[in-house]
C-alpha cells in the first residue's frame, strides 16, 4: 500500500495562529505521519479542497476574504499559485469542488454568502456568482452564517447556514450559479455546521451548538425531510462545547464527530438510515477542529495544541483506539487527501 499525501490548512499569524500556510504530510500504512514541510505560504488557508482530476488545491484564505487555486509542482509537494486570488466574502471558511470539476462553492461565515466559482478546463476560476441570500425561518433577527457545502450524489448541492438553522439544496445552472430548490429547517439554535452523505442517500449533519447529528432523509421525489435529531454523545454536551467535523467510515457503518471544548471524538453507529451514539474517546489534544478518516485510521487536527493525533479504528466496533501517533504542526484546521506521497 502506497503512502498517502495529506494537505493541511492552518491559521496563521493574521488569525493569531501558529501555522505558515498549506502544509504537506505523509501518511504511512501503519498510521504514522511525517511532515513534508510547507507546500505554500499564505495567510490562514483555513479550508482546502482538491480538483477531482487535476493536481490542484483550492484554498479559502479566511481573513483575507479570498479564494485561491494552487497547482502541485511535479511529483513534489510544492504548490504554486495558479492565477490571481479572487474575492470571497467575510470569513470565507469552507470550499468544496464539483466531482466533475465544473465549479467550486465557497461558504462565508462572516456575511452568510454562498459563492459559486466556475472553473475552466485547466481548473482555474473563470467566473463568480453569488447565490440567493438566506432568510431566518424563525424571524429572530439572527445573522446568516453559511458554513459548509456538500456535493450530493444526484448532482445537486447542499449548504448549511449555521446562523439560520437551515440546510439549502441547489441546482447548478451553468453561467448563472446556484438555483435554490429546497430549504430544510432544523431546530432553533442547533447550528448546522458540516455534513456528509451516506451511500443510501441519507445526509448526516453535525450541529455546532446543540452537539447533535441531524438525520436528513432523501425521498424518491428528490426532496429531503428531517427525520431525527440524534445526540452525538451518549453522555451529552458539556459547558463550552462546540461540535466541529463529521466523517463517515468507508463502509458507512459508523460516523465520527469532533467536539471542541471537552475535546472528544464521538463515534456513532449508522444503520437503516439512522444513527445512534456508540462511544467516545478524548481527542488527544486541544480544540479538534477537523478530522480525516482514511485507510482504517482517524487523524484529528487540533487547532490550539498545534498537532495531528492519530487513532486506529477498530474494524468491528468502529471505535477509535489509541492514540497511536502525534505530529506537531502549527494550528491545523483542515486535512485533505491529495494523492500519493
Amino acid at each position: 500500500m502506497a503512502d498517502t499525501l495529506i494537505w493541511t490548512g492552518s491559521y496563521t499569524s493574521d488569525a493569531g495562529g501558529a501555522g505558515r500556510g498549506i502544509g504537506a504530510l505523509r501518511a504511512r500504512p501503519d498510521g504514522s505521519l511525517e511532515s513534508l514541510g510547507l507546500a505554500a505560504a499564505g495567510d490562514s488557508p483555513s479550508f482546502l479542497a482538491t480538483h477531482p482530476a487535476l493536481p490542484l488545491v483550492y484554498a479559502v484564505h479566511e481573513h483575507a476574504q479570498t479564494v485561491r487555486t494552487y497547482r502541485r509542482s511535479g511529483s513534489g509537494v510544492t504548490l504554486e499559485p495558479l492565477g490571481e486570488a479572487w474575492p470571497a466574502g467575510s470569513a470565507a471558511c469552507h470550499v468544496a469542488v464539483d466531482p466533475r470539476g465544473r465549479f467550486r462553492v465557497v461558504a462565508c461565515w462572516g456575511d452568510g454568502q454562498v459563492l459559486l466559482f466556475e472553473l475552466d478546463d485547466d481548473g482555474a476560476i473563470a467566473s463568480r456568482h453569488a447565490a440567493e441570500p438566506s432568510r431566518d425561518p424563525y424571524d429572530a433577527g439572527r445573522p446568516s452564517r453559511a458554513h459548509a457545502t456538500l456535493m450530493l450524489a444526484d448532482g445537486r448541492v447542499m449548504t448549511t447556514d449555521l446562523g439560520h438553522d437551515l440546510l439549502r439544496a441547489w441546482d447548478y445552472a451553468p453561467g448563472e450559479g446556484l438555483r435554490l430548490v429546497q430549504e430544510i429547517t432544523l431546530p432553533k439554535d442547533s447550528g448546522p455546521r458540516h455534513l456528509v452523505q451516506h451511500p443510501d442517500g441519507t445526509v448526516f449533519v453535525v450541529t455546532e451548538y446543540s452537539i447533535e447529528v441531524a438525520v436528513v432523509e432523501a425521498g424518491a421525489d428528490g426532496r429531503f425531510t428531517l427525520a431525527a435529531m440524534v445526540p452525538a454523545s451518549a453522555v451529552g454536551a458539556r459547558d463550552g462545547d462546540a461540535a466541529a467535523e463529521i466523517a463517515l467510515s468507508p463502509d458507512g457503518r459508523h460516523a465520527y464527530v469532533g467536539v471542541r471544548g471537552s475535546n472528544r471524538v464521538c463515534a456513532l453507529a449508522v444503520a437503516n438510515g439512522g444513527a445512534a451514539a456508540l462511544g467516545e474517546v478524548p481527542s488527544g489534544g486541544d480544540w479538534p477542529r477537523h478530522h480525516l478518516v482514511h485507510d482504517g485510521w482517524l487523524h484529528v487536527a487540533h487547532e490550539r495544541s498545534n498537532d495531528v493525533v492519530t487513532f486506529r479504528l477498530d474494524p468491528e466496533t468502529g471505535l477509535p483506539t489509541g492514540p497511536v501517533a502525534r505530529l506537531e504542526t502549527g494550528s491545523p484546521t483542515a486535512l485533505v487527501v491529495g494523492g500519493t506521497a
